[in-house]
């Protein structure tokens, strides 16, 4: 059996798309399946510290030559098809919503996972000429998908709703974490990875995009409400939200922190927070659980589902409650270790080897 999957995301994004596709591949590696194959297609090699995350047991596979930036565009919407033909591939799942133009026609079953559809549920939250643009990969990944994974409840209801897809066609297969969050982390290591980004003694976590639908300003709007030497480290990438969050010394911005010491800083937070108003799932919440800490989240999408019933869940608006939550779980609070054994009791169905099994079995239906 030869699988194909979209790797573009495993060798550029450093997470979200990114870190889904490349647990997701090393977990169907590990179970050592005799007789399948995986080659990886993407347009260039990408970063070197992202393409050397894959263990060994799958094959990178790029278009020939040197293609310019357009050409590599073309080969990953139609040019892929060809290539996919000539290496014998059966199932080509595309890990980050889009699928080639041409699948279904070259006898090549399509499988394509789709993480959200906030584009269509909230274009507020995007240029315009961006949602119209993700419309129609969907509309077009619709047309060629024999099969679709979800990756929660919360995406397989907007799929149908917003893409009119029968039930049928839509399997829920819930996003696995990667092992090094719940890995033991030495002293060693957590001084040197608090120096190298300056971190303060006592922090709250969140981690994703800094931008408006993360809704960071309702974590820096509860600083105030707590206690003063608790701070706020955001790590992820930067938009032009993040100039417009409230001016303290106690909200630590950092970005481009590679995987391996994002594992590290998990293990030095209090308590994780994601106030996001809209997900599709929430991958970091379960690292949060994974690592140990108590998580505070907000109502409206799929976070619940993601973090279970033993995390804290307030209104995206809610500042006085967003405060309230967090004082609940850090150190010293009574009820702190019974929500975090909980939340990780709850993450087990989402360990990777479980999520792999299920995706492989998706390959094995269709051929």
């Amino acid at each position: 059996m030869i699988i194909g999957l979209d790797a573009k995301r495993i060798v550029r994004n450093g997470t979200g798309l990114g870190s889904y596709g490349r647990t997701l591949v090393n977990d169907l590696i590990r179970r050592g399946e005799e007789g399948v194959e995986y080659l990886l297609y993407a347009p260039d090699k990408g970063r070197n510290d992202l393409r050397s995350q894959i263990i060994e047991g799958a094959r990178f596979c790029y278009p020939q030559g040197s293609p310019s930036s357009f050409r590599k565009a073309w080969w990953r919407t139609h040019g892929i098809v060809s290539d996919l033909k000539r290496d014998g591939v059966q199932v080509f799942h595309g890990l980050s919503g889009e699928l080639p133009i041409g699948l279904r026609k070259a006898g090549i079953h399509g499988v394509v996972t789709i993480h959200d559809l906030i584009f269509l549920r909230h274009p507020e939250y995007y240029h315009w000429i961006d949602t119209k643009i993700y419309e129609w990969k969907f509309r077009q990944t619709l047309k060629e998908a024999d099969q679709i994974i979800a990756i929660s409840e919360c995406t397989k209801r907007d799929i149908m709703e917003l893409g009119g897809v029968n039930e049928d066609k839509i399997k829920v297969i819930y996003q696995s974490y990667a092992p090094r969050f719940s890995t033991t982390v030495t002293a060693a290591q957590q001084q040197e990875i608090r120096q190298r980004y300056n971190l303060p003694e006592r922090f709250i976590l969140n981690v994703g995009t800094v931008e408006w639908r993360k809704n960071l300003r309702l974590a820096v709007d509860a600083l105030r409400l707590l206690p003063s030497d608790l701070h706020l480290v955001a790590v992820g990438r930067q938009t032009d939200y993040a100039t417009m969050l409230p001016k303290t010394n106690r909200l630590h911005l950092r970005s481009g922190v590679p995987d391996a010491d994002l594992a590290v800083i998990y293990s030095l937070a209090e308590v994780f927070v994601y106030p996001s108003r809209y997900e599709g799932f929430g991958i970091p919440i379960i690292e949060a659980i994974a690592a140990g800490l108590p998580v505070v989240a907000c109502t409206g999408s799929c976070l619940e589902e993601a973090g279970g019933p033993y995390c804290l869940y307030v209104d995206p608006d809610d500042v006085e409650g967003m405060a309230a939550a967090l004082m609940s779980v850090i150190d010293g609070a009574d009820d702190r270790a019974m929500h975090i054994y909980r939340s990780q009791q709850y993450i087990q169905r989402f360990r990777g080897i479980d999520v792999a099994g299920q995706v492989l079995a998706v390959y094995r239906e269709l051929i």
